[in-house]
């Protein structure tokens, strides 16, 4: 176990990879955005993925990762925001990294995403209730997983990451 890993979740647009950059750098850590190596290893676009294979095809692919990344040492690791649907990415992050939920309201991501074409379950006629319904349906999750809940909307990632580097350190993970 790497009580050290941090391990980012939240929905999309949240602020994941754009803080996960950040803490990485002050912690002196790898940085690593599963969904960034998901792409790698297959060689196509999540967008790609999700056409030939659908979710579930993704999922199967994301929850070997999840695995593998999981058992590094002193990483950030940026999650895609679907990562806590599956019950053994939720068992890994939990028993092998210290979790951070970052929080945002709807509204918010819904403005951050709105021109991201990249983000396979948004590509339709109402991606705002999309968002709404993948909140109601996760955020138990990522409440329930978390070692930390901090709040992303109207604060400076600077700030996101050092209440996070505080907190890491009161809890003597770092």
């Amino acid at each position: 176990m790497h009580k050290e890993s941090i391990f980012l979740v939240g929905p999309m647009g949240a602020g994941k990879s754009t803080v996960g950059r950040m803490l990485s750098e002050r912690l002196q850590y790898e940085f690593v955005d599963s969904d960034h190596v998901i792409e790698e290893r297959t060689g196509a676009s999540i967008p790609m993925i999700f056409d030939i294979e659908g979710e579930s095809g993704f999922r199967d692919r994301e929850e070997s990762v999840i695995d593998d990344l999981t058992q590094r040492p002193q990483i950030v690791l940026a999650t895609g925001g679907g990562v806590v649907e599956r019950e053994e990415n939720r068992k890994h992050l939990r028993s092998r990294g210290f979790v951070v939920y970052l929080k945002s309201p709807v509204e918010s991501l819904i403005q951050r995403t709105k021109h991201d074409r990249n983000r396979p379950l948004l590509q339709n006629a109402n991606p705002a209730k999309v968002l709404r319904e993948l909140m109601t349906q996760r955020e138990p999750w990522y409440i329930e997983m978390a070692d930390l809940v901090v709040e992303t909307q109207q604060v400076p990632v600077h700030r996101v990451v050092k209440q996070i580097i505080d907190q890491l350190h009161e809890e003597q993970v770092i």
